[in-house]
């Protein structure tokens, strides 16, 4: 803190993170600890074998791919922290230090939301205009998408950076939570949050539910189309070829509106914080999973891939 006439500026925050456990800690830390490794297995693993395996080089992986690139990030925003933050008696963060952590955790969780949206136009082109499907979903067109999720989830970010920027804070300077999230942050300001509360509004009107209203457009097509299928298991197959990211859809809307209700309330509780666990920590490990259990070609190009690193290696 420094001092500055009658008033003090805040220059730290103290995380309580999950201070209000500690018969508990030790194990929380275990598992927390357990699923960031997993996290970072799983979805490092499912890229390079995205990238080592030629089959797996379509639209639908290259999306693939990128998201799990997203959840790598989009965990390692706050877990590392948090886990750190286990063995230290004062839990605390600089005001940078807490910005940077909402910039980095609000950029991959936006992209993600645009990266479904795209993987949502991808499965209604494959179904519903399955013929025009490789001309449609052209490299340069799944390029331009992916990228178009990172400049516009990055705009965002940059605009919620500067309103942070604009805020100050007098004190408490103490956040009932295991990372830097914004809403926690409006409840310490000592300035107006008005258009901070505005701005967040918009985003989340934007990135969130313009976003799901046109995935649930995609999907209405995408059922009408498998409805006329005739055959059982054609509808079957193509049932399945969405029925992963729509698993995955449902997990990051349903838990990300939580949170984000429970959070604009001023919600702080030890619910909301293992809430937030789920959708911060764990949906990124669940990612993987969802997309390779039931794919095919995931199960394929694992059993090819003993065979072409053995070619690598005799090279």
């Amino acid at each position: 803190m420094t001092g500055g006439g009658n008033t003090t500026e805040i220059t730290y925050f103290i995380l309580l993170g999950f201070s209000d456990f500690p018969r508990i800690l030790a194990v929380l830390f275990a598992v927390f600890l357990l699923i960031y490794i997993l996290t970072l297995t799983w979805n490092l693993g499912l890229i390079i074998l995205i990238r080592m395996d030629s089959h797996l080089h379509t639209p639908m992986y290259f999306f693939l791919s990128n998201l799990s690139f997203i959840d790598v990030c989009y965990v390692t925003s706050t877990a590392p922290k948090m886990l750190s933050n286990f063995f230290q008696e004062q839990q605390t963060i600089t005001f940078v230090g807490c910005a940077v952590q909402y910039f980095v955790f609000s950029t991959m969780g936006l992209s993600e939301s645009c990266l479904m949206t795209a993987m949502a136009y991808d499965r209604y082109t494959a179904i519903c205009n399955p013929l025009l499907y490789s001309s449609v979903m052209s490299p340069t067109l799944c390029i331009q998408m992916v990228l178009g999720s990172y400049l516009a989830a990055l705009s965002a970010s940059i605009s919620q950076l500067c309103a942070m920027f604009q805020l100050h804070f007098c004190g408490p300077n103490v956040i009932n939570h295991f990372f830097c999230d914004m809403p926690q942050l409006l409840i310490l300001s000592c300035t107006d949050t008005f258009f901070v509360q505005l701005l967040l509004a918009i985003l989340a009107m934007i990135f969130g539910i313009i976003n799901a209203f046109i995935i649930m457009i995609s999907y209405g097509f995408i059922v009408i189309s498998i409805m006329k299928i005739t055959s059982a298991k054609g509808r079957s197959k193509a049932f399945n070829t969405c029925a992963s990211h729509l698993t995955a859809v449902s997990l990051f809307y349903t838990s990300s509106i939580f949170v984000y209700l429970s959070s604009s309330s001023g919600g702080s509780s030890s619910f909301d914080r293992f809430a937030s666990v789920f959708y911060t920590v764990v949906i990124p490990m669940l990612n993987p999973l969802i997309y390779s259990l039931r794919n095919k070609e995931i199960k394929d190009a694992l059993k090819r891939l003993p065979k072409k690193t053995c070619l690598i290696c005799n090279r």
